[in-house]
């Protein structure tokens, strides 16, 4: 083993390969090999089966088995003494590709699409320990430098789980968008419903969206490559034909029931502490949501990661009189942090623009955006 791991990734070329790559090497400065079918330039099999102490599989989850099986056969028992991981949804066929090499084994599963962030602070990390000795405490030091909150779990209970945290939470929405698109023609489209929206539905339509926004190819995998996935379907169907035929009963005897059984039974599977927590959650989802159509308002990046530049940013409002109402963050696909200024209306729009022209001017940040006044010269 090198006194540094060098890292090889199989799959560099897709998105997950791609932040793994940049992760690897500025968060921990290893170098890295990368190899992708996609990626004719990228580094050869051979070079990673005899160079990488530590090889990754990051491959297209439906490929995932069939890859580990191909590199464990051209290995050829090369990888003793190394360490392989792979990221993928499902965990038991993958690991149990990876135990079939002479490889130390961990499967990991990162439980978000690569972020827009450096680590994976503040998102979970399925961590399935398969075979691991001498490499623990690098593996350590890896979950430290990721930020995580790491959960440890066997595959098999891992893959059961996905079945409802993903599978089902996928297949509830797109079933939904199925039953939005056959109301279009009657109805219009989503974005028409979106005018009497509430905030469940805004929610409901912003999970359609995410999903269907991304790579199709991870979404159909989740479905058909979890060996758990069609039981969860046929107990997800048999609630909701239990539901329609109460509704379609109709009478008294039928409301008690739907009580009893959707909401009194259901409500005594969580704990008071969960109810109380996800009720909150609910509640600060709907403030955000009403906070980001505020108006007059701003979208702001600082340039600068210091201390003081958001208190410097605000006393720009401060000196003026403009009192903020709401100020959130978040992160664009190129990992800028940007700030969303919300601001209780009673000024003239002037007053904002002149604000908005000294931020710029001054270097604090860059204007984003602006609604509610004119950024034209002044």
């Amino acid at each position: 083993m090198h006194s540094q791991p060098i890292i090889g990734i199989v799959g560099s070329a897709g998105a997950y390969g791609r932040w793994l790559r940049l992760f690897f090497e500025t968060r921990m400065a290893l170098r890295v090999l990368g190899h992708d079918p996609a990626d004719a330039a990228s580094d050869t099999v051979e070079r990673l089966l005899s160079d990488a102490d530590v090889l990754l599989f990051a491959a297209p989850i439906r490929q995932t088995e069939e890859t580990i099986g191909a590199w464990t056969a051209r290995s050829a028992g090369r990888e003793r003494g190394r360490l392989w991981l792979d990221i993928t949804s499902i965990k038991q066929a993958p690991i149990a590709a990876m135990l079939r090499s002479q490889a130390e084994v961990v499967g990991l599963h990162p439980m978000t699409a690569p972020p827009k962030a450096p680590t994976l602070k503040g998102r979970v990390l399925a961590v399935c320990e398969a075979r691991l000795d001498r490499w623990r405490p690098w593996c350590a030091r890896l979950l430290d430098a990721l930020q995580a909150e790491c959960v440890r779990v066997s595959p098999e209970h891992h893959d059961r789980a996905m079945a409802l945290v993903q599978a089902m939470v996928h297949a509830t929405h797109l079933a939904q968008a199925g039953v939005l698109r056959g109301y279009a023609p009657m109805l219009g489209p989503p974005a028409a419903l979106l005018s009497l929206r509430s905030a469940s539905f805004e929610l409901d339509v912003a999970m359609m969206t995410r999903i269907l926004s991304l790579n199709p190819q991870i979404y159909e995998d989740i479905q058909f490559g979890n060996p758990h996935a069609l039981e969860m379907l046929d107990r997800l169907l048999g609630e909701l034909r239990a539901l329609r035929d109460l509704i379609g009963q109709g009478d008294d005897s039928a409301r008690r029931a739907f009580r009893e059984r959707f909401l009194s039974q259901n409500r005594e599977l969580f704990d008071p502490r969960t109810l109380a927590d996800g009720n909150y959650t609910f509640e600060r989802v709907g403030y955000l949501l009403a906070d980001l159509i505020d108006s007059p308002s701003i979208s702001v990046h600082l340039p600068e990661d210091r201390a003081g530049s958001l208190r410097a940013l605000l006393d720009v409002f401060e000196r003026r009189g403009i009192s903020l109402s709401s100020i959130h963050s978040s992160r664009t696909p190129a990992g800028e942090v940007h700030f969303r200024i919300g601001f209780i209306p009673g000024f003239a729009p002037e007053t904002l623009a002149q604000a908005c022209r000294e931020i710029d001017a001054s270097g604090i940040g860059r204007i984003i955006e602006c609604v509610g006044a004119t950024l034209e010269p002044g």
